[in-house]
């Protein structure tokens, strides 16, 4: 991690993550708010979506591990050269194991959502686990560095060990949207300051260099991160709001069943396409609402 290139990486897989389950979370409370039969608010398709969520956690732990490993001046799985008689990259070590736990974050998705004697909370109480393991891990990551240096480390540890805590708040009180997009406005906060990190380190080609011992430039990303936690909540109203607004009143995605509801009030009834035959359950593109729901 000791690149740009490996501060983007987490801060991309962090960000992508929280814009995901702020649609996961959001479309859950939508289904439940509105109280409709669909299969987008049914059991069965959010264990499936777990499913593929988890495969895609341990790709990306897998991904950040084998990076940490492998790349040029890695250790190449070596702990200790017994040659040389010292410990061979701990740094590259620290992200690796970081990695491995939040691949233990998807392995809990997976066997939550296909083995029914787990509890599903399980898979919180690991993300809460993997947090404060990370916190533990950067706390202990900067010593004999620069100020500026220790410092954008430590506003990182702030967040990492509060989103730790907001998860465990999670594993005991389930099903608050609330306390769930909370958790995750620090996680689209931490990816972004992971981004935020890499340009202060290691500007990319052809940027300014941080004068790594200011003060005042401790002061400015004292305000920077008040300003990324702000974007990440116009991040999450942006996602809600659009999410809303797709689930309820009739607009595009809705105009078939619209349609056909008011085709049964007058009396008439829809062409049948042969393509399609009729089922039981008549779906529209988004809601697949059933007939008893008209």
């Amino acid at each position: 991690m000791g690149s740009f290139k490996g501060h983007a990486l987490p801060g991309t897989f962090f960000y992508v993550t929280g814009i995901w389950w702020t649609l996961k979370a959001v479309l859950k409370y939508a289904c439940k708010r509105h109280k409709r039969t669909s299969y987008l608010g049914s059991k069965a398709l959010f264990h499936r979506v777990d499913i593929v969520e988890g495969i895609i956690l341990v790709c990306m732990a897998l991904t950040g591990m084998l990076g940490e490993q492998f790349i040029t001046g890695g250790p190449y799985l070596s702990l200790y050269d017994y040659k040389k008689g010292q410990w061979v990259q701990l740094l590259g070590w620290h992200h690796t194991t970081m990695y491995f736990f939040f691949g233990l974050v998807g392995v809990a998705d997976i066997l939550c959502s296909t083995i029914s004697s787990i509890p599903a909370s399980l898979s919180k109480l690991t993300l809460s686990n993997a947090l404060l393991v990370e916190a533990f891990i950067f706390y202990n990551h900067t010593h004999g560095r620069e100020i500026l240096d220790i410092f954008v480390h430590q506003l990182l540890v702030l967040v990492i060990i509060v989103t730790g805590l907001l998860a465990f708040l999670e594993f005991l009180i389930r099903h608050n949207v609330i306390l769930e997009l909370l958790r995750i406005s620090f996680i689209l906060l931490q990816g972004s300051w992971f981004w935020q990190i890499g340009f202060v380190l290691y500007p990319p080609s052809g940027g300014p260099a941080w004068d790594l011992t200011d003060h005042e430039n401790i002061m400015f990303l004292t305000i920077c991160l008040c300003w990324h936690y702000a974007f990440s909540f116009i991040i999450i109203g942006i996602i809600y709001a659009f999410v809303i607004w797709l689930t309820s009143g009739p607009h595009l995605l809705r105009g078939w069943a619209t349609s056909k509801i008011n085709a049964v009030i007058q009396g008439a009834s829809l062409p049948h396409v042969g393509s399609f035959p009729e089922s039981k359950e008549d779906y529209c593109l988004f809601l697949f609402q059933k007939p008893s729901d008209t």
